[in-house]
């Protein structure tokens, strides 16, 4: 009877886990977009170059079988719109700087803008996934090759980094950043906690 009556009683509540804040950015024309309609459609979307921003809240099947909902910012990558990359960092969780990976001419443009946005002081500690995009291309670089050519060990100490190789085309590798960029966000939102508890 006992049995009968726990099948019978609601399953306990969850308490819901805030959407994490999650801002893209990089060169134009890095494919962020087309990644962001990759995780929101689960297929590739040809896009037009973003002139400001898109917004997306996105359920991604990380931290178990719940999942998280992110709150994803897509930000221009044209130059004259970099300068406000600040404003949509502030408070962030999660930075994600995407890259063409088989474009290695403008990686050192890309390497300054990264270490800019990342040492700004809003984003000082904010953990970090760089997603070298377009694997599916011939000639693409590694992501151990472009992790060295933006000398992503350079960033400040307290910035926890990750390099994923991906592809919007087909999904590779957004999967396996985004659960590591997850695991970051957490690392750090314990650390003040565990630090506190020291004192």
């Amino acid at each position: 009877m006992g049995n009968h009556l726990a099948e019978l009683a609601p399953a306990p509540l969850l308490p819901p886990v805030p959407a994490l804040h999650v801002v893209v950015v990089g060169l134009d024309a890095a494919g962020k977009t087309s990644l962001l309609y990759r995780l929101k459609f689960q297929e590739f979307v040809r896009s037009a170059p973003t002139r400001g921003f898109n917004t997306e809240k996105i359920r991604v099947p990380l931290g178990g079988a719940r999942g998280v909902t992110l709150r994803v910012w897509d930000v221009g990558g044209q130059e004259k719109l970099r300068p406000l990359w600040r404003s949509y960092t502030r408070r962030t969780d999660g930075l994600v700087f995407v890259v063409d990976a088989a474009e290695a001419e403008r990686l050192e443009e890309a390497r300054l803008e990264l270490h800019r946005i990342s040492r700004a002081a809003d984003n000082q500690g904010v953990p970090v996934l760089v997603l070298a995009n377009k694997q599916d291309r011939p000639g693409a670089l590694s992501a151990a090759e472009v992790e060295k050519r933006l000398a992503v060990r350079e960033l400040a100490a307290a910035t926890l980094t990750h390099v994923q190789g991906c592809s919007a085309v087909d999904g590779l590798g957004l999967q396996p950043g985004l659960e590591r960029l997850y695991e970051l966000i957490l690392r750090r939102k314990k650390a003040p906690r565990a630090s506190k508890k020291r004192r």
